[in-house]
């Protein structure tokens, strides 16, 4: 199992114990795994909703003479109602994570910035770039064409930005990983600077869409805003 196959499997089921040899010899995905189990683990908490434990009175026992007829609606206990309200919120947790389609952001900028932070596990160094066929996968004909001018690109993954799938790559920059989105459908007017604590970066307008482009506070994105500037285009 290559380095590729393993970090995909791993990322589809982090609970994944196959490669076992590979992972052992390979420093880069002992981290890598390391940081989806941590990932995962974060969510499994944040799912972790507590639900009160439902008590059943205990009911005296009754002479014939002594039941009344109930009327055909009945009302919950409260615990029930509590119950009922920790599944519902449990639904609409799960349907958040795996739809991506109820949260609503004020910009493109605030979306690009929390879609980094679900996807930190993509920010890793490395020296060993993707494959042809991995990023041909990603980087499909439908989207765009794309050469490797702009950096060594070792992520490439489908992702979701603004209801469309989009592009998610992370080239090796000079200071660490820099991502980059390439959003053929998110059409802006002028670029969009982003930053938060860690992280500056700038959406920039490309024809009818737009490319995103974030790096570490100090990294230096002039060189390679201008080389994807040069090796994206869009087949949309």
């Amino acid at each position: 199992m290559n380095c590729e196959a393993y970090r995909q499997s791993i990322a589809a089921d982090p609970s994944f114990d196959g490669g076992a040899g590979h992972v052992a010899e390979c420093a880069g995905c002992q981290a890598y795994r390391k940081g989806m189990l941590a990932l995962d683990l974060k969510i499994s908490r944040a799912l972790a909703l507590k639900v009160p434990e439902l008590l059943v009175p205990e009911l005296p026992d009754l002479e014939p003479a002594d039941v009344v007829r109930l009327s055909g609606r009945r009302s919950l206990t409260p615990p029930i109602w509590l119950a009922m309200a920790a599944t519902v919120l449990l639904a609409v947790a799960l349907g958040a994570r795996f739809a991506g389609t109820s949260v609503e952001y004020d910009s493109l900028a605030d979306e690009v910035l929390a879609h980094l932070q679900h996807e930190r596990s993509s920010l890793r160094i490395s020296d060993l770039p993707v494959t042809d066929e991995r990023l041909k996968s990603v980087v499909t004909a439908d989207i765009a064409r794309l050469d490797h001018s702009a950096g060594l690109i070792t992520y490439a993954r489908t992702c979701v930005i603004g209801g469309h799938d989009v592009p998610h790559l992370v080239i090796q920059g000079q200071r660490g990983p820099v991502t980059i989105l390439l959003m053929p459908y998110e059409k802006i007017f002028a670029p969009q600077p982003l930053s938060d604590e860690y992280r500056t970066g700038v959406i920039l307008p490309v024809g009818n869409g737009s490319i995103a482009i974030v790096g570490v506070r100090d990294e230096p994105l002039e060189r390679i805003q201008k080389e994807l500037l040069k090796s994206v285009m869009w087949s949309t």
